[in-house]
């Protein structure tokens, strides 16, 4: 935590496991060469990825497959000012291999609305960062929150 600004840095196992529990992140990708970000349902793969599942024919498997993306999921407590936020950067591909598809059906995200001709994208945890709001307002040890 740096002093008095009330974050602590979590390790990457730390944000793992928050991201994990997570219903729901955003994908950041490029579209027209500007930043574009799309809230989407996921899945964590162990300690080494991030799962998302779209259609085949998709914007958005078109724009992330082989480029760099980040991935951010948070959870905020405006009433008691807490929460975190976690971001992952890595290269995002789309699954092509047949077992690797297969045992994704299984294990990976499940769209909330299912869509023809799905596909998984894979986005690799290469960096994983993420900080926790902790002590909720407090300047100086003076609680600000009231």
């Amino acid at each position: 935590m740096h002093p008095n600004d009330g974050f602590r840095e979590l390790d990457r196992q730390e944000c793992l496991l928050l991201l994990a529990g997570a219903p729901v992140g955003r994908i950041v990708h490029t579209r027209h060469a500007l930043p574009a970000v799309l809230p989407v349902d996921f899945a964590v793969d162990g300690d080494s990825a991030v799962l998302l599942r779209t259609a085949a024919d998709s914007e958005l498997s078109r724009a992330v497959d082989g480029a760099v993306v980040a991935f951010e999921a948070d959870e905020l407590d405006a009433v008691a000012h807490s929460g975190w936020s976690v971001v992952i950067t890595g290269h995002a591909t789309v699954v092509t291999d047949t077992a690797e598809r297969r045992r994704l059906s299984m294990t990976g995200p499940h769209s909330w609305v299912a869509a023809p001709g799905e596909v998984f994208v894979r986005i690799e945890a290469e960096l994983v960062t993420g900080r926790e709001l902790v002590g909720g307002r407090t300047i100086y040890g003076v609680d600000l929150s009231s």
